[in-house]
């Protein structure tokens, strides 16, 4: 049963009419007192989770997070809806840290957010003992398992810091990506009951998810970029030099686009931020130090042009387009070379052998995604555990029309090779072994005296070995766990040998316009979403998503009965903005009403 007050907070200060799957229910149990683990994925609305509690329950509401850049973006949108919010962090000096938590004390700030490594303080615990907390949040909570692919040890001092509030207030923690491994985890450190997991599906509807292999990379992401002008989105790259090569590439086409990685000082990281946030450039190419403190809701696309470590980290990271709602691309652009680099970081981590282990078994699972033929949207949703039979309907496999080509014939030639080399070896190895590679270790092995050497001769090795990446991912092959995985064949990989079926597989895809055009009166409505946002120094989003300008569009507003039903509009926006927007798009119909009349006068003389 939905709570009548948070929803009537749901309507007053969020401008929303309904609540989303599971969020009525985790409000419902952290209102009750108890703790909740909400799996949600990104767009879902997990932070009004915590966010209308804290303005029903007493006292401050803590919000533990990552970022300090998601910090801000956070707290700025909270008092765009008139909501009493701050944080700290290490960009405040102390004298502003003291008056932030006097504030807080006193009941003048209903929301705090702080980054995890304050509560490595003994003297911060202490004060936090000062205040009357009522709830604390524990945003992108996959932080606090090892098994998770972005581990913070500083999330570990959380369970001893909550045992010390004197309140003992209920725990709501919260995240987009989560293996059942990991939640087991976050559930068990936080005291989280497993019957209180509020898990409201993976699935992204609106994410049109796309894989591109062994193609032109740049050919296609100039091509992408100049079919779908104007739209913000992130590139992703593994390296810093890929990320510096990418971006000199985008500007020499006069695309506005800017770099972030960990090598830029902190100033050039920060202004590349900014620009960003406040649209001055429309493309960041970024490591994955980029994204996680990114509360940008207007991303249309993210495309990696790099392989990343594991299908967590990639939807993780994919998931940052589209959080407003409106179709967005999310596209990975798969070179078989490219898993080296990733290789590369497990071998030089300072992990231990067991978890080395099932990063290599994390890094099959993405290229044997990259590899699938199946539906991505399903192949993602079985990773995380949730089945099901529904193809997606939206991605480059569901509505792929390229025509299908046989290749029983050449995948035959390659289980055939990896039986006669007793499955006992890597991928590079067989395909050396197929293209009819001359190396020392072939002659040393006499490999070359096999019935499958030099069979796959007119292709290149990389050819060869993506298309050993294909037959695995389709699961004719399986390679097994460990740094140095090996090919075996599987039950169907036997039935293609033994002729018992075929084999096919899809060519090359090229860029295509997929997202959705922005008209005229939407571009009007931005501009003055950028202006206002320049004034006030906050990001345009901030303001209002593109999805509520798109609403605006949809309704052209002209009372403010009309401007409250506009999705993302509450009393405090309706107050701030409903007139200057309003007024706009009564000049734009204005303007479009004098055309008309004109037009039809010209054409009656």
């Amino acid at each position: 049963m939905v709570n009548a007050a948070a929803q009537k907070i749901l309507e007053d200060k969020f401008g929303y009419d309904q609540f989303r799957p599971g969020q009525a229910q985790a409000i419902d149990k952290v209102l009750a007192g108890e703790n909740v683990l909400a799996l949600m994925p990104t767009g879902g609305g997990k932070s009004l989770c915590y966010q209308i509690p804290a303005l029903l329950l007493p006292g401050v509401t803590l919000v533990v997070s990552p970022l300090i850049s998601l910090m801000k973006d956070q707290v700025d949108a909270l008092r765009e809806n008139g909501i009493a919010a701050t944080f700290i962090n290490s960009t405040l000096a102390f004298p502003e840290i003291q008056e932030r938590l006097r504030l807080a004390a006193t009941g003048a700030i209903k929301v705090l957010y702080l980054a995890p490594e304050r509560l490595d303080s003994d003297g911060f615990r202490q004060q936090l003992t000062r205040l009357r907390i009522s709830l604390v949040a524990v945003d992108e909570a996959h932080c606090i398992s090892q098994w998770g692919h972005d581990f913070r040890p500083s999330y570990l001092s959380l369970a001893p810091a909550l045992a010390e509030l004197p309140s003992q207030p209920p725990v709501i923690a919260l995240t987009a990506t989560a293996t059942e491994q990991v939640a087991a985890d976050i559930c068990q450190r936080l005291r989280i009951p497993t019957t209180n997991e509020i898990k409201t599906g993976f699935a992204r509807d609106n994410l049109a998810f796309q894989v591109i292999r062994d193609q032109d990379q740049d050919r296609f992401l100039l091509d992408y970029l100049k079919l779908n002008p104007d739209q913000a989105g992130i590139i992703y790259a593994s390296t810093r030099k890929e990320t510096e090569r990418l971006t000199q590439l985008l500007q020499r086409h006069k695309i506005a686009a800017d770099c972030y990685h960990g090598g830029l000082s902190d100033q050039a990281r920060r202004q590349a931020q900014e620009d960003f946030l406040y649209d001055r450039i429309n493309v960041m190419v970024a490591t994955n130090a980029f994204g996680m403190g990114i509360d940008k809701s207007n991303v249309r696309f993210v495309i990696h042009a790099q392989i990343p470590g594991s299908l967590e980290a990639y939807y993780q990271e994919a998931g940052r387009a589209g959080r407003d709602g409106l179709p967005s691309d999310a596209i990975l652009l798969f070179k078989s070379q490219d898993i080296q680099v990733q290789h590369f970081f497990i071998d030089q981590s300072e992990l231990d052998e067991h978890f080395k282990k099932t990063e290599y078994l994390k890094l099959q699972e993405m290229t044997q995604y990259a590899n699938t033929p199946i539906c991505l949207q399903r192949y993602i949703l079985r990773y995380f555990g949730e089945e099901t039979d529904q193809d997606c309907g939206r991605c480059s496999n569901c509505l792929d029309q390229r025509e299908l080509q046989d290749i029983t014939v050449d995948a035959q030639k390659v289980l055939s090779c990896v039986v006669r080399m007793h499955e006992g070896f890597g991928k590079s190895i067989v395909a050396q072994v197929l293209t009819g590679a001359n190396t020392q270790r072939i002659r040393q092995q006499h490999w070359q005296e096999l019935s499958t050497y030099g069979l796959l001769s007119q292709q290149t090795q990389k050819e060869v070995t993506g298309l050993i990446d294909f037959l695995t991912a389709a699961g004719y092959l399986q390679a097994t766990a460990g740094q140095y995985p090996v090919l075996q064949v599987t039950s169907s990989g036997v039935a293609i040998l033994r002729g018992q079926g075929k084999v096919e597989r899809k060519q090359a895809a090229r860029a295509q316009q997929s997202l959705p055009v922005n008209d005229e009166l939407f571009q009007k409505l931005r501009a003055l979403r950028l202006r206002l946002a320049t004034e006030q120094e906050v990001p345009p989003f901030v303001i209002f998503s593109d999805k509520s300008l798109r609403d605006m569009v949809r309704l052209r507003p002209q009372t403010e009965t009309d401007f409250l039903a506009v999705k993302g509009v509450g009393q405090s926006k309706l107050d701030k903005y409903g007139a200057l927007f309003m007024t706009a798009i009564g000049e734009a119909a204005a303007v479009a009403t004098t055309d008309r009349v004109t037009s039809e006068k010209d054409l009656s003389i």
